[in-house]
Formats: C-alpha cells, structure tokens, sequence
C-alpha cells in the first residue's frame, strides 16, 4: 500500500519534466486556440481575413513556442496548433488573402 502514499511527480499536464513551464503553456494555449478559429474560419468564404490573419499569427506563435519549448508534450500540442494554423492560413489565402477586399 505504499504506493498510494506517493507524490505525484509528473508535474502538471504540460510539465513532463516536474518543473512549471509558463510560457511555453501560454504559447500552447495561444497557437491551439489561434489554430481552431483559423481552422473553423477557413472553411467559409467570406471569413478569410479573419482566417488568414489568425492563421499567421498562429503560425508565428507556434514556431516561437517550439523554439523555446522544453517538453514533448507541448511540443506535440503546439504541432497541432501549427497544422490547423497552417491550413487555415493557406485556405484563406486562396480564399482572399490578408487584404483581399479591403483595397477594391
């Protein structure tokens, strides 16, 4: 029964390593939400500035968040975040651009 008197040592959900990390979860959070809404936004028409911008930034976040991150968890959400950012990103872009519209 010794084992159910042990300390969690994992850490927290993001920390593998049993260290806080809090930047990289607010890159984390950051890159999956900017890549949900790029992602969601893309597939109408009419969203592409909303889609293309999230896209990018998500973009950004995302490379800066793998740069400095420490851990394989975050690592693989930020990936996650990237993809649907990228997608939303390229599909805005074919759909009108960053400033498709706005100087016609």
């Amino acid at each position: 029964m010794a084992q159910a008197l042990r300390p969690n040592t994992a850490g927290g959900l993001f920390a593998t390593d049993g260290k806080p990390h809090p930047l990289q979860d607010a890159l984390l959070a950051v890159t999956l939400v900017l890549g949900i809404t790029s992602f969601v936004t893309a597939m109408f028409h009419h969203l592409h500035l909303l889609s293309s911008w999230t896209g990018l930034v998500g973009i950004l976040t995302g490379a800066y968040g793998q740069w400095i991150s420490v851990t394989t968890r975050a690592r693989f959400g930020l990936v996650l975040g990237l993809g649907a950012s990228a997608v939303g990103f390229f599909l805005g872009m074919a759909h009108g651009g960053l400033f498709g519209g706005l100087f016609d």
